[in-house]
Formats: structure tokens, C-alpha cells, sequence
């Protein structure tokens, strides 16, 4: 049985971007998230220094790298993808070991 995955992206903003009209863009595309196979949960955060980490849980690692292939094409995705810094982006996938609730 394959392992639950955390993908975690760490990045910043483009200069000009508030933090309302980012917050309210990535909840504009947390249906198309929702949608995507095998997803289970979703976070996002913004540290002290700006820098944002999401953190979604998917099903396996499968599903994980196919939603990560898609959410560029999906026109309703775009507010959320060109309010980030692209090189300031990082993308890790991580196998789940433990968790706590």
C-alpha cells in the first residue's frame, strides 16, 4: 500500500500583490484543488518574512504529481499562479511517516 504524500511549496509574492487579494485568489481555486484525484487536504501560511507554504496531502504520489502537472493549465488557476515569484518557488513531495491529531 502506497504512503500518503505532502507536497510543500514555499515561495513568495510578486511585489504589488496584497496578502487579501493572494488569500482570496487561492481560495477561488481551492475548488479545482478539491476536484483532483486522489486529494484529501489542504493549508497555506505565510511566515513572518512573507514567505507562503502550502501544504496538501494527496491519496499517493501519483496523484500528487499529476495535479502539480495540470494546475498550470486550468485558466481559473491563473490569479493564484501569476501572484508568485516563480524563481522564489520551491516544490518538494515527501512520503506522510506520521501523524498526530
Amino acid at each position: 500500500m502506497s504512503k500518503h504524500v505532502i507536497e510543500t511549496v514555499t515561495f513568495k509574492l510578486n511585489e504589488g500583490v496584497s496578502r487579501e487579494d493572494f488569500v482570496a485568489a487561492a481560495k477561488r481555486m481551492s475548488p479545482w484543488v478539491v476536484a483532483r484525484r486522489g486529494f484529501m487536504s489542504r493549508r497555506l501560511s505565510c511566515a513572518e518574512d512573507g514567505t507562503w507554504i502550502e501544504h496538501i496531502q494527496w491519496k499517493d504520489m501519483d496523484a500528487a504529481r499529476a495535479a502539480a502537472a495540470e494546475i498550470s493549465k486550468e485558466p481559473g488557476n491563473a490569479d493564484f499562479l501569476f501572484a508568485i515569484n516563480g524563481p522564489t518557488v520551491q516544490l518538494t513531495h515527501s512520503e506522510l511517516e506520521v501523524v498526530i491529531d
